[in-house]
């Protein structure tokens, strides 16, 4: 039986209420889901980056059947464009950004990891949105030790531009309600309501528990 492993990290304001210690905590629903819906918080318009397949694809269908309104970035190259997210931010009082690419990045060189999930976080932050999630992966921040270290340099640069979104994330909302997600490998199945939220783990989990 699969149990997946999440690396949490959270603001001030949902630590409490998700991890008070370094204990596992079990979820039966959607981890990302839980940040914006678990503490009855009443979010009504969600912004989901990255929502064309997936994990993102997953979260919005989630979200939907919730009874919340979702604005979807489904094509990465569109988070490039600040004001495309800015625009699609506007009005929205929580966000997800699931964003991530491959190891290559563009064309430029450009990483949607980093750039895409940086101009997500800033507009949030200038458009006020009260909640932020970014699910970047184990192996980023002080989880470097996680993964086998030849999974990790195969994986070293998509995780260092994971890593700087995450610090932009904590920049921009140092004591406010943000939350840092880090999965293990991902893997397509059904959900088995048995992903664990941990500090100090890793492992694989159902897109799906994510």
């Amino acid at each position: 039986m699969l149990r997946g492993l999440i690396l949490l990290l959270s603001g001030m304001a949902a630590v409490s209420a998700f991890t008070s210690s370094r204990s596992v905590v079990r979820h039966r629903r959607s981890a990302a889901l839980q940040m914006v819906q678990g503490q009855g918080s009443g979010y009504k318009k969600v912004f989901v980056a990255g929502g064309s397949k997936g994990t993102g694809r997953l979260i919005i269908d989630k979200l939907l059947a919730s009874g919340a309104e979702v604005v979807a970035l489904v094509r990465s190259g569109d988070a490039f464009d600040y004001k495309t997210v800015e625009g699609s931010l506007d009005g929205c009082d929580a966000c997800i950004t699931t964003l991530g690419g491959s190891t290559e990045g563009g064309e430029d060189g450009k990483m949607v990891d980093y750039v895409g999930n940086n101009n997500v976080i800033e507009a949030a932050g200038i458009l006020g949105v009260t909640r932020v999630v970014l699910v970047t992966s184990i192996g980023c921040g002080d989880s470097k030790d996680a993964p086998p270290p030849s999974v990790y340099e195969v994986l070293k640069k998509v995780l260092e531009q994971k890593e700087k979104a995450e610090r932009v994330l904590q920049r921009y909302y140092t004591n406010s309600n943000w939350t840092i997600i880090r999965p293990g490998g991902l893997v397509t199945d059904k959900a088995t309501g048995k992903a664990s939220l941990t500090e100090d783990s890793s492992g694989k989990v159902h897109k799906s528990n994510l």
